[in-house]
């Protein structure tokens, strides 16, 4: 990688001015918020820096700031030269690499709204997002293209070299040419700060995928949120493991830039490359899902990094197992929430200086809870299910930590809205606030704790059983890996708790043909920490779970497999 040249496109002239067009008529003491002015002051004050490192294949790539921005730049016009105009969408599928990265910042630079697609999806499944959301054009990595091959929507490549002659390096070197070297002045800037700058779409477990439409307000106080939360500076390094096009990378696109900090990337979930960036790259810093984490702490290079790393743990409760592990191996777990219509975290678990006294067990069920808003996020708050209409006003439920309720909240990390989806966003926004529809208590010190979605909530002989909370008991066993419970039905009961069960690799040959052995003994284990309702009635032993993109798991799947039994 030290013998890596940067095009000749990608080399800044020796008097480059970091600085768009001036936005006329605006007060002194306004300018509107925009994630992308993190580049141009990151630009400013370390051009040398090293901003992006790409390892990991065949073309290794690595870019200081002063470059970044300039092919940043390049990809702006290049766009503009295309016939982008604000407020279009640009489509991006590809796995983390320098592509994506550039497109979180160069499509803002275009005033454009950058399309994140998930490279998992199958071609329907791109061809439904791609339509819904009317991309103009579409960024795509080399191992994607088999996904936009019906699409009539034009289509740049990128073959992930970094080489002058690489379709997606052509594509920036005519945009360089078509600058005229004006450079970022030549730029203008978005006077809307509520302008569009991502459009994001869930998973559609439940069915068509929605869109998510977010702003650069939005997205420059998510970001700055998020530094300020995971503690980063100009000393970290990112590596990323959670995908960029999952929730926009959670606004670490921007969070990174904004901090200095160095990104690595990743083109896949590769837990050899993991741990050599964590022992000889000097990782400060990563985003993962709580699955993600368990083969982290599990790889067998694990063992602990000469520097501090934090983990930024969401899209389940870290177990009390998992936050042991990661502790042991030197990782500190920060325990985030949030979901793709909040810009990804919105709260966070504020570990107490009182904690420490207390065992593991106990610490960590308190840091399983969600906890408090961040930073630039307004109150969390949990209500009283609405009825009717949902027009009416939302009710706060006490702060006993036992009454169930729906997890809310309203200001700036908050979607704009659902992307041509007006009732869909009506519903989502009723009595002034969004609604998660994640299933909580509130505890007596403010923080929340989810109990389950409320499509999870395990209806037994008329009681309410969390599947989440019955996760946590049983992934306490020693031999449990990882666990999913999800309702199946029962002749008297209405619905049973059934659970799916991975075992950690050491403890897989003690209960190979002894299955209905293993079941009485989590059943048992169960017993010690569970109400009758809520103990498995059924136990399946299996090698892996499915999942999602990202590593949460599928109960989707596992209710399906259910549904048959």
């Amino acid at each position: 990688m030290s013998n890596f040249v940067p095009t000749a496109a990608s080399i800044p002239p020796k008097d480059v001015k970091l600085r768009l067009q001036e936005i006329p008529n605006l007060p002194p003491n306004l300018h509107p918020l925009n994630p992308l002015v993190f580049l141009l002051r990151a630009a400013q004050i370390y051009p040398q820096k090293v901003a992006l490192i790409h390892s990991d294949v065949i073309h290794p790539v690595v870019y200081n700031f002063g470059v970044w921005a300039q092919r940043i730049q390049n990809l702006a016009y290049a766009l503009i030269k295309f016939g982008i105009k604000p407020g279009d969408r640009v489509g991006v599928i590809a796995p983390n690499c320098p592509l994506i990265a550039d497109a979180h910042h160069g499509v803002l630079a275009a005033r454009a709204i950058v399309t994140p697609i998930n490279t998992r999806l199958k071609p329907s499944e791109v061809e439904y997002i791609i339509e819904h959301s009317s991309c103009s054009l579409l960024l795509v990595d080399h191992e994607c293209v088999h996904l936009v091959k019906s699409t009539k929507v034009p289509v740049i490549v990128s073959n992930d070299t970094g080489l002058a002659d690489d379709p997606y390096e052509v594509f920036l070197s005519d945009g360089r040419v078509f600058s005229g070297e004006r450079g970022w002045p030549g730029l203008s800037a978005e006077a809307d700060e509520n302008a569009g700058a991502v459009l994001c779409y869930t998973s559609g477990t439940t069915g068509r995928p929605k869109g998510v439409l977010t702003t650069l307000r939005g997205s420059y106080l998510a970001a700055i949120a998020n530094a300020f939360e995971g503690q980063m500076n100009r000393h970290s390094t990112y590596l990323w493991i959670l995908p960029m096009f999952h929730a926009a990378g959670w606004t670490f696109p921007w969070a990174n830039v904004f901090s200095f900090a160095t990104q690595i990337t990743l083109r896949t979930v590769n837990y050899t490359h993991i741990w050599r960036h964590f022992l000889h790259s000097g990782v400060t810093h990563y985003c993962a899902a709580p699955t993600v984490q368990i083969g982290i702490v599990n790889g067998p290079q694990a063992k602990k990094p000469p520097q501090d790393i934090t983990a930024i743990i969401a899209g389940a409760a870290p177990t009390a197992h998992l936050i042991a592990k990661l502790e042991e191996t030197g990782i500190r777990p920060v325990h985030v929430y949030g979901l793709t219509e909040t810009y990804g975290p919105f709260t966070r678990n504020f570990e107490q200086e009182s904690w420490s006294n207390l065992s593991l067990q106990e610490r960590a069920r308190l840091m399983a809870r969600q906890g408090h808003a961040f930073a630039t996020a307004e109150e969390v708050r949990v209500v009283h299910a609405t009825e009717g209409d949902g027009d009416e006003p939302l009710r706060d439920v006490p702060r006993d930590g036992k009454t169930v309720g729906e997890i809310v909240t309203r200001g700036n990390i908050v979607m704009k809205e659902y992307f041509r989806d007006p009732e869909a966003t009506r519903k989502a926004f009723a009595g002034g606030s969004f609604h998660s529809g994640d299933l909580a208590v509130w505890h007596p010190d403010g923080a929340v704790a989810i109990m389950d979605r409320s499509k999870d909530i395990i209806i037994s002989g008329g009681e309410n059983a969390s599947s989440l909370a019955i996760e946590q008991e049983l992934s306490s066993h020693p031999h449990v890996l990882e666990v999913s419970v999800v309702a199946r039905s029962h002749i008297k009961w209405g619905e049973r708790p059934m659970a799916f069960v991975v075992l950690h690799p050491q403890h897989v040959s003690k209960w190979r043909n002894r299955q209905s052995a293993f079941e009485k003994e989590l059943k048992e284990h169960a017993k010690q920490r569970l109400p009758g309702f809520a103990c498995p009635e059924w136990v399946e032993i299996r090698s892996e779970l499915p999942k999602t993109s990202t590593g949460k798991i599928l109960k989707t799947k596992l209710r399906n497999v259910v549904s048959k039994l």
